[in-house]
């Protein structure tokens, strides 16, 4: 199940997102302060993370730096009313922010950002699995290839095939 973390001071916002994004059929976990959030990164692993730019206790962009040491694989994304250059640098540069959201929002536009984060997220868990998959064979292959070197060392000319001219494997007695 995808699980989106939303965070933001103000209750009214969380319910708002909460009710655009419930039809999509995500588990939707909403925190009105960035102690308890931080709490929600250690319980769960989310797909996509949302955080208000400005906040009592700390930026979004500290949050979201913390966020990404705790789950480098979630996608970020910040939602403020406050969409200045200077905020935006730092996001992007600071907690590698995925897009910045504006309020007030257009629902399309944050449900189709979403959607693309969670594409982005899957295709990086994916990518990690198959990493772990061709690394584990790159190990099995070198431990092949020692125990093929170490024959050879044992029994010069055990791993070289002779064929005929058909590919066929030429067995003889050399005793």
């Amino acid at each position: 199940m995808i699980k989106i973390q939303l965070v933001d001071d103000e209750p009214n916002i969380l319910s708002s997102l909460r009710r655009l994004l419930k039809p999509q059929g995500w588990e939707v976990h909403t925190y009105d302060n960035v102690e308890s959030a931080l709490g929600g990164l250690l319980e769960h692993n989310y797909a996509v993370i949302v955080s208000d730019y400005q906040m009592p206790t700390a930026d979004g962009v500290t949050y979201l730096q913390f966020a990404k040491q705790r789950q480098p694989d979630a996608m970020r994304l910040v939602l403020s009313a406050h969409g200045d250059r200077t905020s935006m640098i730092k996001a992007i540069n600071q907690a590698e922010v995925y897009r910045y959201l504006s309020k007030p929002w257009n629902d399309y536009e944050v449900v189709a950002t979403i959607k693309s984060a969670i594409d982005l997220y899957q295709l990086k868990v994916e990518n990690r699995q198959l990493q772990n998959e061709v690394d584990t064979q790159k190990a099995m292959l070198r431990a092949r290839e020692q125990e093929l070197l170490r024959l050879e060392a044992e029994n010069p000319g055990i791993t070289r095939v002779q064929r005929d001219a058909d590919g066929s494997v030429l067995i003889s007695n050399n005793d």
